[in-house]
């Protein structure tokens, strides 16, 4: 699989800035992730929006290595908050998880499930 990111003009985005567009060619494995929630194997939610968002990101990571990948795979994020307040966390951890990896990204204020959860992710990755 070969994945390529760029911007409106066409030129790569820069570390944290959303690429515009996510080119995905030599493509022979698909893996549709469903909203990945912030409840840990356990059962245990975290207490607060960081915590929530990494347990979020520890499943995501989870069903990509069930499925033969890892964040290396993914090629498009969508990222459910309960509150727009939790953006700039959002964001931060977003970006140490991925570590220069750049998805499609999309980011919704909506309503939840469950009203204890802040956050919920959701993902395609391609092999």
């Amino acid at each position: 699989m070969k994945a390529r990111a760029f911007t409106a003009d066409g030129s790569p985005p820069t570390e944290g800035e959303y690429p515009q567009a996510v080119e995905v060619t030599d493509v022979s494995r698909w893996l549709f992730l469903s909203g990945q929630v912030p409840v840990g194997p356990d059962g245990c939610l975290p207490d607060d929006f960081e915590g929530q968002c990494r347990q979020a990101w520890a499943n995501v990571e989870a069903q990509l290595s069930a499925g033969g990948m890892s964040l290396d795979n993914l090629v498009r994020v969508t990222t459910y908050l309960a509150d727009r307040q939790y953006a700039r966390e959002n964001r931060q951890v977003r970006l140490e998880v991925l570590a220069g990896r750049q998805p499609a990204l999309t980011v919704i204020v909506t309503g939840l499930f469950e009203t204890d959860w802040l956050v919920e992710i959701e993902a395609v990755a391609a092999a």
